[in-house]
C-alpha cells in the first residue's frame, strides 16, 4: 500500500495547531465537495481531505501517526512497523463508531487505525451516560517466558494531550501490572480505575491491556500450545534415542522412536502454557547431517554409500 502524508493533503505544517488543521480542512472541504466543486477528481480529493482530517483532528490518532516520523513520502510503499500501537494508550469512548470500517477510507488508514488494529473504536455502553470515566486501551507486549511464568511487570505508556496553545504532546505514565501465568495472545488484562476520570465524581474507567507476545527464537505459540523445532542426528532418527529437549518449564528427556522422519511431530503433554487445561508442547524433528569437511568424515560417508543399500528417490521411479 502507499504511504499518505496527511499534513501535505491538508497543506499544513507538522506543528500546526488544532485550529489551523480545522481551518485548512474547512477550506478544502468547501473547495472539493462533490455537490458544488468543478475541480477535476473532486470526489477523490474530498475523500482524501476527510481521511486526513479524521486523523489530524484526533489527538490520539495524530500523536500515533506522528510516531511514524517524516522519512516517508506520499506514494511510497508502506507497511506498519512491527508492534504498531504497542505501549500507546488510547480511549474507547462509549457509542463511538469504528472509523476503520468506513469504506471511504484508504487501505493505509485501515492498516493504522482500522478494526484489526489496537486503535479501533468499538461500540458499547449507553450513549450519553457520562458518570463513569471512559475505558482506555493499550497493547502490552510480553516475552514467551513472561506469558508462561507470569509475575509483576512495570511498563510505560504514552498518551496524547492537547496543550494550551492547541498542539498535541505525548505524556508518559508508568504502571505496574500483575501478569497471570499462562496468559495468551489477544487476552485482555483489566486494570481497574486506570482509565479516564469519571465526570461529576463518578468512578474512573478501566485500562484494558491487550496482550501481544513477541516472537521467540525457539518457540512458536498457537493458543496455549507451544511448538519447538528439534535438531536430531541421522543415527538418532534411524536407531531411536532419548535426548534432552528444551521446554518453557525446563529441559525434559524426550524419547525419539526408531525410524523417525524429518518433520515428524512428537507431543509433550501439558508442557505448553499453563491453564485449565494446560497446553501441550509439540516437537517437530529436523534431521541434521554432519558436514563432510574432514578426510575421516568423507571416508565414513563413502563407506556408508557402499555398504548401505539405500535409494532416497526410489518412490519417484516409474511403476
Amino acid at each position: 500500500m502507499e504511504y499518505r502524508d496527511y499534513y501535505k493533503v491538508l497543506g499544513v505544517a507538522r506543528g500546526a495547531t488544532a485550529d489551523e488543521v480545522k481551518r485548512a480542512y474547512r477550506k478544502l472541504a468547501r473547495k472539493f465537495h462533490p455537490d458544488v466543486s468543478k475541480e477535476k477528481n473532486a470526489e477523490a480529493r474530498f475523500k482524501e481531505v476527510q481521511e486526513a482530517y479524521e486523523v489530524l483532528k484526533d489527538p490520539q490518532k495524530r500523536a500515533a501517526y506522528d510516531q511514524l516520523g517524516n522519512e516517508f513520502q506520499s506514494g511510497q510503499q508502506f507497511r506498519p512497523p512491527p508492534g504498531w500501537g504497542t505501549n500507546f494508550e488510547f480511549r474507547t469512548p462509549r457509542g463511538a463508531r469504528n472509523a476503520g470500517a468506513d469504506p471511504g477510507f484508504s487501505d493505509f488508514f485501515s492498516s493504522l487505525f482500522g478494526a484489526e488494529t489496537p486503535f479501533a473504536e468499538f461500540e458499547g455502553g449507553r450513549a450519553g451516560f457520562r458518570s463513569r470515566g471512559e475505558d482506555h486501551r493499550a497493547r502490552l507486549e510480553l516475552t514467551v517466558e513472561e506469558a508462561y511464568h507470569g509475575g509483576s511487570r512495570e511498563f510505560t505508556l504514552q498518551h496524547p494531550e492537547v496543550t494550551g496553545d492547541g498542539h498535541v504532546a505525548l505524556k508518559d505514565r508508568t504502571l505496574r501490572v500483575q501478569i497471570p501465568a499462562g496468559v495468551s495472545e489477544g487476552q485482555v488484562i483489566r486494570l481497574a480505575g486506570q482509565g479516564a476520570a469519571g465526570a461529576g465524581g463518578g468512578r474512573a474507567g478501566d485500562l484494558l491491556l491487550e496482550v501481544a507476545i513477541a516472537p521467540h527464537r525457539l518457540y512458536r505459540l498457537e493458543g496455549r500450545d507451544v511448538t519447538l523445532e528439534l535438531p536430531v542426528a541421522p543415527w538418532e532418527a534411524a536407531l531411536g534415542a532419548t535426548v534432552s529437549t528444551p521446554t518453557l518449564g525446563g529441559p525434559v528427556e524426550l524419547r525419539i522412536p526408531a525410524g523417525a522422519r524429518g518433520g515428524q511431530r512428537l507431543r509433550l503433554r501439558g508442557r505448553g502454557l499453563p491453564g485449565e487445561p494446560p497446553g501441550d508442547q509439540y516437537v517437530s524433528l529436523r534431521i541434521v547431517l554432519p558436514p563432510a569437511d574432514t578426510p575421516r568424515a568423507r571416508e565414513l560417508y563413502e563407506t556408508l554409500s557402499r555398504e548401505l543399500p539405500f535409494d532416497p528417490r526410489a518412490e519417484l521411479a516409474a511403476p
